[in-house]
């Protein structure tokens, strides 16, 4: 058996080995074998990069430098990624096993958001109050947190570290990345690039570890200023209460069960198109997947035969080939998960049209692969449709009308996102307003920018990340007040 590569943690700009010296295995989900050892980071390690994180936020090295300085650091850094997309995407296939056929777009379409703050980067302005006060001259600044730690999924780890990074950075902040355990390899390879760019030493950091052992003394540190996550709710809200106890920021990106409501009077083929984008694509294993499926009753049957047709097209394998279009799940404990709930689904009735177990092709090999999968007789208070799979697993549930598709829509703990398909002016513009979700598509599925704030309703987080709005969740805003009296009134009265 060929020897692991070691990967190394990345603190205060040199490579290290983790405090306890202990590794752990992280496997490539197609083959199911380890390929590269990790180090196992503890409290010592978190220790550390916050102090690293911290002395780099104070140093004139980088508090120095002006708002359009960090800036021009952002965009060079979008450029180094822009010219290693292929290569780091390739390391992302082979650790997550998503498609490298999407990979290799998110990761080429990902400078964007280095870009997008590295122009924003100056443009927060403070304001001039039109104060009440006689003789005051009042105004407001935005400054930075201090020391942030974003802690990282395992389905598309460099993507969702730009959505932290970039406006964390842009903000003037120094962060610490706390990447899944599951996933690594591809965070490690991106930090390359910090230095090549010129961001000082310090200013960004990565502790490799499982959550309890590396986690969960940063979101404690004393000395960290906010938490930024994403990831399932249990662990969201744990991350919630910790942070709490020494009153950190925190935002949350956490789980969806999001309704993909089909109208009869939609166009069949593209809600069809976007059914299948919306749970099949990336396996089902991202935060925003349809996986509830609305169909109402006149179009009920004609659309799912539709549906299941074109679903028994899609081709699994090797997530390296180009033509693959279903991979792997990409941890073993998610790969169990999901073929426990077909069991559940099963057992409540749902009836299976498509799927419903583990792949057994020969181009699946030894991976973690599950069948496409879809169930009809779906009923809204089902396990199946209220619990978060994070797999390719569709639900279908029929509806009425209008009323009742937003009523079953709206009856879920999450609320991140929903879609909607119809061809009515009216129904484009007035079902969006009753839905209880951050993201509301309408013809179209899965579709995210860097100008465009993402976040979730109810369970499904707090705060925003994209657009202009993600950079104030970074920031903190102070008041300064100026006399211009001659002399100063009675101090014992407030004024």
């Amino acid at each position: 058996m060929a020897k692991l590569e070691k990967l190394k943690m990345y603190i205060g700009g040199k490579w290290c080995d983790a405090a306890s010296g202990e590794w752990f295995e992280t496997f490539n989900p197609f083959t199911g074998k380890p390929w590269a050892l990790v180090a196992r980071g503890g409290a010592e390690d978190a220790n550390r990069a916050v102090a690293a994180a911290k002395t780099a936020f104070h140093s004139p090295e980088w508090r120095g430098l002006t708002a359009t300085q960090r800036g021009h650091l952002l965009r060079k850094l979008g450029d180094l990624i822009a010219d290693n997309a292929q290569h780091l995407a390739e390391i992302e296939v082979k650790d997550n096993g998503k498609l490298i056929a999407e990979m290799a777009l998110q990761l080429k379409y990902a400078p964007q958001w280095y870009y997008y703050y590295g122009g924003l980067a100056d443009k927060i302005e403070g304001k001039v109050l039109p104060i009440d006060k006689a003789q005051h001259f009042a105004y407001t600044v935005h400054e930075p947190l201090g020391v942030v730690v974003a802690i990282i999924p395992w389905n598309s780890p460099l993507l969702l570290t730009a959505w932290k990074l970039a406006p964390a950075l842009a903000a003037g902040n120094t962060v610490v990345i706390k990447p899944s355990e599951f996933t690594p390899a591809s965070t490690l390879e991106f930090v390359k690039l910090i230095e090549k760019a010129g961001i000082p030493k310090g200013v960004v950091n990565v502790v490799t570890g499982f959550g309890a052992e590396a986690g969960e003394p940063l979101v404690t540190h004393p000395d960290v200023a906010k938490v930024a996550f994403t990831g399932g709710v249990k662990s969201g809200t744990h991350v919630y209460q910790k942070a709490a106890a020494t009153l950190k920021k925190v935002s949350l990106e956490l789980g969806g069960k999001s309704p993909n409501i089909v109208f009869d009077d939609a166009d069949i083929d593209n809600a069809v198109k976007g059914a299948i984008s919306g749970i099949f694509a990336a396996t089902g294993q991202t935060c925003i997947a349809g996986s509830r499926l609305l169909v109402q009753k006149r179009i009920h049957n004609r659309f799912v035969d539709r549906l299941v047709e074109f679903a028994k097209t899609a081709k699994m394998g090797n997530p390296m080939s180009m033509e693959t279009q279903v991979g792997p799940v990409t941890t073993m404990p998610q790969y169990k998960k999901i073929l426990g709930y077909l069991d559940v689904a099963k057992g409540e009735g749902a009836k299976c049209v498509l799927g419903g177990a583990k792949a057994t092709r020969p181009e699946c090999g030894s991976g973690w692969f599950v069948e496409p999968t879809i169930f009809t007789g779906v009923d809204n208070a089902m396990r199946i449709a209220q619990e978060e799979v994070f797999g390719p697993v569709l639900s279908v549930i029929p509806f009425k009308d209008d009323d009742e598709a937003i009523e079953i829509a709206n009856d879920v703990l999450y609320g991140l996102a929903a879609g909607v398909w119809t061809t009515s002016i009216r129904r484009a513009i007035e079902i969006p307003k009753r839905l209880q979700a951050g993201t509301v598509w309408v013809n179209t599925y899965r579709a995210v920018s860097y100008m465009a704030p993402f976040g979730g309703y109810k369970r499904s987080g707090l705060g925003r990340e994209s657009g202009q709005d993600a950079i104030q969740e970074y920031m903190q805003t102070k008041t300064v007040w100026v006399s211009t009296a001659t002399e100063v009134p009675n101090p014992f009265v407030m004024r």
